[in-house]
């Protein structure tokens, strides 16, 4: 199964509202399929508010080279895998749980 990369699309608060329905109606007949497209207003009074379109695509040959260049580095050194292992083994007992009605002091 090919791998999917979530992408997004900025529009800045200076749209006009002909030139914001053209846009999405241009980003909706343009997105992939299963593209599972949001729409947010992101951002705040200091520094301007935007609409952000976020949908999924194909991974495409720079991202997996991208993907590849910085996943390298993801070999684990069989050291800090034993170290691993031994930190799962360590008992753990949660105190105060929520919910639970008691709490100590």
């Amino acid at each position: 199964m090919p791998r999917r990369v979530k992408d997004f699309i900025d529009i800045s608060e200076f749209t006009s509202l002909e030139e914001l329905i053209r846009y999405l109606n241009t980003i909706r007949d343009n997105l992939p399929e299963g593209h599972e497209a949001e729409l947010k207003i992101r951002g705040d009074d200091v520094f301007g508010r935007r609409l952000t379109i976020t949908y999924f695509r194909e991974q495409n040959l720079d991202d997996a080279e991208l993907e590849s260049k910085y996943s390298d580095g993801d070999q684990q050194d069989p050291k800090i895998e034993r170290l691993r292992r031994k930190l799962d083994d360590v008992p753990y007992e949660q105190e105060g749980r929520k919910g639970a009605g008691s709490r100590s002091a």
